[in-house]
């Protein structure tokens, strides 16, 4: 329906709008209506003067406003009826009981002007379809021949007044076009102030997106809240710490492990083999093992002097050191540590040798 000429409400111009929609066209302006009104003021004060210019009546005409037009754009059905005259049509009152008992149907009409409280509004056929030009939809409204008798009996019982337009109305390109086709509209048109809260609604709700996105967005740093950002940076903190232990505790497992394999891959290489003596750090692993058994055996059977007999360990794969009968535990524990740090000592200087 693009062909479809329809002028918007624009402040109070609905005069204008009304029958610009009904001639399909830019026919008429504020100014030419003004014109217009103007001539039929003069027009009512020279027949008032006509009683006298010193008369009661003629200086209360004067001191009243225009009956045809206000400073808000409205103008009188006397104004639009001589718009209508240049073009040589003429209204009739279609609720006048006159024009009702000539029975005529509304669908053998070709265009409507209703009014109600200062809005005018034109009902026009187009080809064969009937359309609701109201300048205050968004756009034209089809109107069903059916419906078209309710429409108007609703606007009756609202208080509409209702003028049927009798003459030719000059050609426009809507009317020939919908000669040939049928429009089906899917969706009515709204008023343009449910239009206008409609797309009121919209801004609010993309406005409160746009907050709401703006909160989210604001932690990085640039509009963070005070108390926000100090438990931010709290949280990072921590996290960073138990990082820190976690590379800390890496790094201690890893020296322990890389100990033990440097421990047990040198150590019948790195320890000196004196037998023959019962320093604790000379001993050979051999000699160790064998002093481990023997003090474990000796836990479990007195009565003997000596058996082998082998620990099992399950947690770790260091050695364990055992002296026998003339070492305690506090010194089988420092002869493991030394001959341990004794180990990765000389694994060090090898390596730094290579």
């Amino acid at each position: 329906m693009e062909s479809i000429f329809h002028e918007k409400q624009e402040g109070s111009l609905c005069a204008q709008h009304c029958l610009n929609n009904l001639l399909q066209g830019e026919y008429f302006s504020p100014v030419e209506l003004s014109s217009i009104a103007h001539q039929l003021d003069e027009e009512e004060r020279m027949r008032m003067a006509e009683g006298g210019v010193t008369s009661e009546d003629y200086r209360t005409f004067l001191q009243q406003p225009s009956g045809n037009m206000d400073d808000s754009g409205f103008f009188s059905i006397q104004v639009i009826s001589n718009a209508l005259k240049v073009w040589g049509l003429e209204l009739i009152l279609f609720n006048s009981p006159e024009y009702q008992r000539l029975g005529i149907d509304p669908i053998n009409e070709r265009s409507f002007i209703c009014n109600y409280k200062e809005h005018w509004f034109t009902v026009r056929k187009l080809g064969k379809q009937w359309f609701n030009l109201n300048s205050l939809l968004t756009g034209p409204e089809l109107i069903s021949d059916t419906y078209l008798a309710l429409f108007l009996a609703q606007l009756q019982q609202e208080g509409y007044s209702i003028f049927v337009v009798k003459g030719d109305l000059p050609d426009c390109e809507a009317d020939q076009l919908l000669q040939m086709i049928r429009v089906q509209q899917m969706h009515r048109p709204k008023l343009i102030g449910e239009e206008l809260a409609h797309l009121k609604d919209q801004r609010v709700q993309k406005t409160d997106l746009e907050q709401s996105l703006e909160v989210s967005h604001s932690y990085d740093g640039t509009g963070m809240l005070d108390e926000d950002e100090e438990n931010l940076q709290r949280a990072l903190a921590l996290s960073r710490q138990e990082i820190d232990m976690e590379d800390e505790e890496a790094d201690l497992r890893r020296a322990i492990r890389l100990s033990m394999q440097g421990d047990s891959r040198n150590i019948s290489e790195d320890i000196p083999q004196t037998s023959g003596t019962n320093s604790p750090t000379s001993l050979t692993s051999e000699e160790l093992r064998k002093r481990r058994e023997a003090y474990f055996e000796k836990q479990q059977q007195p009565e003997q002097i000596s058996h082998l007999h082998e620990k099992p360990n399950s947690s770790t794969d260091a050695l364990e050191i055992d002296p026998g009968d003339d070492m305690t535990e506090e010194d089988m524990l420092q002869a493991a540590m030394n001959m341990s740090l004794e180990t990765v000592s000389n694994n060090l200087k090898t390596e730094g040798k290579k």
